[in-house]
């Protein structure tokens, strides 16, 4: 893993999802196969594989402190290109700094990450007014998971940490996205973890090898998708979670 630290020149930018969003870091640890931030090598220069750099925008909360007293307040997402938890924030703990700094504030936040190391911050999680937590979720089948996500946290370590979030009143959520073989028996272990459910087939094709190198090809066509998507709104329905699929 080649890990520089950088001095950012902006940290809260314009989002087309959310008003705003927060990246603490360059590239990620998880080094999920279909990563759609893999575009991201276009405009920073990178040659090495993605997943195998990570750049440290060390000066993330000095920079926030100061461009949030110039911009409206609204919702900040935390983050888009990169997992703001993997394994190197609980070194740098950029992302609980851009936190406390964010709730201090009372700015509101949606978190969206892969890794059970959210809960490392419940203290401040606990204590803000308007957040909201998410966990991206892609199957129910962890051998599924190791496949496209090898280094990415455990299915049952995500749930579980979603239900702990949940547990301790802190709006949650799961992002299904993309949908891998296995999404489909996602929802009755969600049952006691989320407050709602986002699915979207993000299919990007920078997993297709991983598709064809295990004969997964049937999981990429669109009459799956489509089977999928609806078998999870129907048991979102029949257990009163609300979800909504944006594909």
């Amino acid at each position: 893993m080649i890990i520089r630290e950088i001095h950012a020149k902006s940290i809260l930018s314009a989002s087309k999802i959310y008003p705003y969003v927060i990246n603490p870091y360059v590239g990620c640890q998880h080094a999920c196969t279909y990563c759609y931030a893999r575009y991201m090598k276009k405009f920073t220069g990178h040659k090495e594989p993605w997943g195998t750099f990570v750049d440290v925008k060390v000066n993330a909360a000095e920079l926030l402190q100061k461009e949030i007293r110039k911009k409206k307040k609204a919702t900040v997402w935390i983050s888009g290109v990169c997992d703001p938890y993997q394994p190197l924030e609980k070194r740098y703990e950029l992302t609980r700094q851009c936190l406390q700094i964010l709730f201090r504030e009372d700015w509101p936040v949606v978190i969206q990450t892969r890794s059970p190391l959210v809960l490392r911050d419940m203290d401040i999680l606990k204590e803000a007014k308007n957040v909201e937590v998410g966990l991206t979720i892609t199957t129910a089948n962890d051998d599924i998971r190791k496949l496209f996500e090898p280094a990415a946290p455990s299915i049952p370590e995500r749930i579980n940490a979603l239900i702990e979030l949940h547990r301790q009143g802190i709006r949650t959520y799961a992002m299904i996205a993309p949908i891998l073989p296995g999404a489909e028996k996602l929802i009755n272990l969600l049952t006691e973890a989320v407050d709602y459910i986002l699915v979207d087939r993000m299919n990007y094709h920078y997993a297709d090898f991983v598709y064809k190198k295990y004969s997964l090809e049937e999981y990429m066509t669109e009459e799956f998708f489509a089977r999928v998507s609806q078998q999870i709104k129907s048991d979102c329905f029949r257990l009163g979670i609300e979800c909504s699929v944006v594909f």
